[in-house]
């Protein structure tokens, strides 16, 4: 009763023209719960978003009236760099309370070097295009027929993108071949479409890299590595290719008549993907999507779009961040991880399970001294070192920060001063008691990805 009363108390706040987008998020958010293995109610959390939208501050406010606390931050910041010898002047900043009541910048709406922070971007642009629960699917077709357990004919891998489809996945799918009572192929390997197996770009390398995995007699090294990490009891594939590893750039032209679809692999859904990415900072992961996107000029479209930022300020040549073409402004960097914000809202997710928590002491935040709770991401290139997220504190809620700085150095220097800025606005606001449930993370579990086609 507690959470229908406070459902319609939502509902009499908003207006009657966003109504029917309410309705819309109400239907988005039960059908993706439904499918993606969440294991939470997630219909109120995404009401709950447009009630709650984070404010953008203007940089008018942040120039004539700076919060004394962030622009002090700011300032240690700078000296700290400066002491350590950086004295490029490109330092960029920005920090916010959630309200926009609050800010304070440096360099604010100048477009800097964003290295990996380009994410951000790249996962808004995909949450927009796709949704948060789409699945790239790998169709594995059959030719010929089934003789005890060797199939006399093709053995076909279709690829539509999956940027994640590592050593796990293709053991689960030769143990799902397994089943089908498939032990040996009598006849060829043939990949097309976008196929890619643990981050390679090649489809040649890609397809020798799923026959050795379908083997478990041929295992050595990393495959036998990332199999003893897996559940206990997950069997080991025995699949033989006897034929060649066939490229061919699509069925039609490698000239195959009856084929059979036997297999749909499902990729992870999407928000998962991009949790790992954005963790990793995976590079390979973040060009794959961006180029099925269009690249990087579309990705800073659908982001500029999304914000009402100009694109003066968001300048990508591809949606990895590699390359100091990549440049977004520290200003615009949080208006785009708002947008992801709001898109993940809609959805029933949060930014936590999107980007990783400071909690978790991983990917590329390892050894960080960040406070609890914070929701970030990293960017580094030879003379970058960048962070961007969400702090939560007692005193002012979610603090919006995006940190940029320039210069050759120890790139711990970086680190130690970034976290400082956090350390110091946690030390004057204080730390919630309980973390805000809008950046909890949300439960999930994977399941057999592995349809047979009947």
């Amino acid at each position: 009763m507690c959470a229908d009363f406070a459902s319609i108390h939502i509902l009499v706040l908003v207006s009657p023209m966003t109504m029917w987008s309410l309705v819309g998020a109400l239907l988005l958010s039960v059908s993706t719960q439904a499918l993606d293995g969440r294991e939470v109610a997630t219909v109120p959390r995404s009401l709950m978003s447009y009630a709650t939208r984070p404010v953008l501050a203007s940089e008018a406010l942040a120039n004539t009236m700076p919060d004394p606390v962030a622009k002090q931050a700011i300032a240690a910041m700078l000296n700290e760099l400066k002491q350590a010898g950086l004295t490029n002047p490109e330092q960029g900043a920005w920090i916010q309370s959630y309200d926009g009541a609050i800010a304070s910048g440096n360099l604010s709406s100048r477009p800097l070097p964003s290295a990996s922070l380009t994410k951000i971007a790249t996962t808004l642009a995909s949450l927009q295009t796709w949704g948060s629960n789409y699945r790239f699917i790998t169709n594995i077709s059959t030719t010929g027929s089934l003789s005890g357990d060797t199939l006399k004919g093709d053995l076909i891998i279709e690829g539509s993108g999956d940027p994640f489809f590592v050593w796990e996945e293709a053991i689960a799918l030769g143990n799902k071949l397994n089943q089908l009572g498939i032990k040996r192929i009598q006849g060829n390997l043939i990949v097309t479409g976008r196929f890619s197996m643990n981050f390679e770009a090649g489809l040649q390398e890609s397809a020798n890299l799923l026959r050795l995995a379908f083997d478990s007699s041929r295992w050595e090294g990393e495959v036998a590595q990332q199999y003893a990490t897996m559940p206990v009891g997950t069997l080991k594939p025995q699949l033989v290719i006897l034929g060649n590893v066939r490229i061919v750039p699509n069925l039609a032209a490698a000239n195959i008549s009856n084929s059979k679809l036997a297999i749909r692999h499902a990729s992870l859904p999407l928000w998962q993907i991009l949790k790992r990415m954005n963790t990793f900072s995976n590079n390979e992961m973040a060009e794959m999507l961006a180029s099925q996107l269009g690249g990087g000029k579309q990705v800073a479209a659908i982001a500029a779009n999304a914000t009402d930022i100009p694109l003066s300020e968001i300048r990508l040549i591809n949606g990895s961040g590699l390359g100091q073409a990549n440049q977004i402004s520290p200003r615009a960097i949080v208006a785009i991880l708002m947008a992801v914000h709001n898109r993940a809202q809609v959805e029933g997710l949060t930014l936590a399970d999107l980007f990783p928590i400071s909690d978790c002491n991983c990917g590329t935040i390892e050894g960080r001294k960040m406070p609890r709770g914070a929701i970030v991401k990293t960017g580094t290139l030879s003379d970058v070192s960048a962070l961007a997220g969400v702090v939560q504190t007692q005193q002012h809620g979610a603090i919006w920060f995006a940190l940029v700085n320039r210069g050759e150095g120890n790139i711990d220097d970086f680190h130690r001063s970034q976290d400082r800025v956090l350390q110091t606005l946690v030390a004057k606001w204080g730390l919630p008691k309980l973390p805000t449930p809008i950046f909890a993370e949300t439960p999930w579990r994977d399941s057999d990805r592995n349809e047979i086609v009947k």
